[in-house]
């Protein structure tokens, strides 16, 4: 049986930095997942603007990105999101013109509304919160300043203008949706985190969708991407012992900012009110061998008619991610079963 090819297959690299590792060895790991990403034919790989975060390495998301970039050929490199209210639209402008013009056709800009952090560091970003409240006008000057023709007389973006980065409106909520789809725009839905309002938003987006005043023009068509997380490997066990740990690993990130969760803590929150509601947060998650997650995503596109599924690569182990991305990748079947070598 081949892998799922029917639609675009993406990864959302969430650049998690695994204890005991520095920041510069998760960075790597991350490089080696792109390229092997690269070798299989997976079409994009987004990642995500986050600060004050120890165990994510990508708050300079357009350097990290350039940095993937660099390492690979073919797969489009891209941010799932740069969190528009934290910028100016000239400078992402400028900073993605300066990727597009260095690896052309290959630099995707996914925008998101929310700040990526909590208050006080927002606070240290310098901004107080209703940035958000323009974000829709915030992304119109964005796209002038991309396609050559801005909305501000006599601003331009150098490198940027004339580029066309293509944009796309990331959330996980009904607001992006009903955005998206007033703009025209591609439309990406954060199900690997917050599922709840994933079929609600896929439906209208669709049924809003409005090419007539499409910032792509009138030949517009609805392009909807759809998250979950996985992990695949030849022992269906081994796939669920990993996504155990994941779970564990999430339970202690969320509820344990602000004091120290032991191993112990963990087991006990898994039952806890407040670890099921952080579990619930990955309830759209296919574990198991080749065939249960082909099976599991194939039922999940089309239950939300996703045009592309965006996978979040959930296995802690570096080499259960590898051998994730090898049995599930576009170019591959079953009866191929090429190794990874993970340095």
């Amino acid at each position: 049986m081949p892998n799922t090819a029917s639609r675009p297959l993406s990864l959302l690299d969430l650049a998690f930095v695994r204890p005991p590792e520095t920041i510069a060895d998760g960075i790597a790991r991350s490089v080696r997942l792109a390229k092997t990403a690269d070798k299989l034919g997976y079409t994009r790989i987004w990642f995500a603007e986050h600060h004050n975060m120890p165990n994510i390495a990508s708050s300079a998301t357009a350097l990290l990105i350039q940095h993937v970039a660099a390492a690979t050929q073919n797969v489009r490199v891209g941010s799932g999101g740069i969190m528009l209210p934290n910028h100016a639209p000239l400078m992402i402008a400028e900073q993605f013109g300066t990727l597009a013009t260095l690896y052309p056709d290959r630099i995707d800009l996914g925008l998101g509304r929310a700040p990526g952090t909590d208050g006080p560091t927002m606070r240290a970003l310098r901004r107080d919160g209703t940035e958000a409240d323009r974000f829709q006008a915030d992304v119109m000057e964005l796209s002038g300043y991309l396609t050559g023709h801005s909305r501000i007389p006599g601003v331009n973006a150098y490198p940027g203008s004339g580029t066309d980065v293509p944009l796309y409106i990331l959330g996980s909520s009904l607001f992006g949706a009903q955005l998206a789809a007033q703009l025209g725009l591609p439309y990406a839905f954060a199900s690997h985190f917050a599922p709840q309002m994933l079929n609600q938003a896929a439906h209208i987006y669709r049924e809003h969708f409005d090419a007539t005043h499409s910032l792509l023009g009138p030949d517009a068509q609805p392009h909807f991407i759809a998250a979950a997380n996985v992990i695949a490997h030849d022992d269906a066990e081994i796939a669920r012992e990993q996504k155990t740990l994941a779970e564990n690993a999430w339970i202690k990130n969320h509820l344990g900012r602000n004091r120290a969760i032991t191993d112990e803590d963990v087991v006990m929150l898994r039952d806890h009110p407040a670890g099921q509601q952080v579990l619930s947060m990955l309830s759209r998650a296919a574990v198991g061998n080749q065939e249960e997650v082909v099976s599991w995503l194939d039922a999940f596109a089309e239950e939300v008619q996703a045009d592309e599924l965006m996978l979040v690569n959930l296995a802690p182990e570096e080499a259960v991610q590898h051998r994730t991305l090898e049995l599930l990748a576009p170019s591959v079947s079953v009866s191929q079963h090429t190794r990874s070598q993970v340095a």
